[in-house]
């Protein structure tokens, strides 16, 4: 059985009559990136948030590798339109800060939605991708918009499904 195995492992063909398999792992030219778009009007912002970081990540994909970005472009319309449940309108807040001392910023959801409604989508979907330089790559790929239009028409963007 041990010689088998290390014949086994000279020959790659026999690797597979064997049953052995190797790991495959994505290369940047396995990789066909599709545009999405998604309409967010009565959407719940959780929800839709980890389902548009599935795509960007690319776990809907059967090629998907943890450290490639396999992902694809996702554009978001309506974004003003997301629905939050209970209270969070008034009760959730987002904090920033400056760097300097007393320099801690917040905003509510509410008085964010009225202003950039981009951007609470985009921190929520930022919140699930990973906090690393791949998952910066990842969150380039999102695009939103507070309205209906967007100017991504000529790459012929098909609607995504939930």
């Amino acid at each position: 059985m041990l010689k088998l195995f290390i014949f086994a492992l000279l020959n790659k063909t026999l690797l597979v009559k064997a049953g052995i398999m190797g790991t495959f792992s994505a290369k940047e030219e396995d990789i066909k990136r599709a545009w999405f778009v998604v309409d967010a009007s009565g959407k719940t912002l959780g929800r839709l948030a980890s389902s548009i970081a599935s795509v960007l990540k690319g776990k809907t994909k059967p090629i998907y590798t943890t450290h490639v970005d396999t992902g694809d472009f996702v554009i978001v319309v309506n974004a003003d339109k997301v629905h939050l449940t209970g209270r969070k309108l008034e009760q959730k807040v987002y904090y920033r800060h400056s760097g300097y001392p007393g320099g801690l910023k917040s905003v509510t959801a509410g008085k964010l939605m009225k202003t950039r409604p981009e951007n609470v989508i985009k921190m929520a979907v930022e919140g699930m991708l990973p906090k690393t330089r791949l998952g910066k790559q990842m969150l380039s790929k999102l695009k939103v918009y507070a309205g209906e239009k967007h100017p991504h028409a000529s790459q012929q963007p098909v609607e995504m499904k939930f």
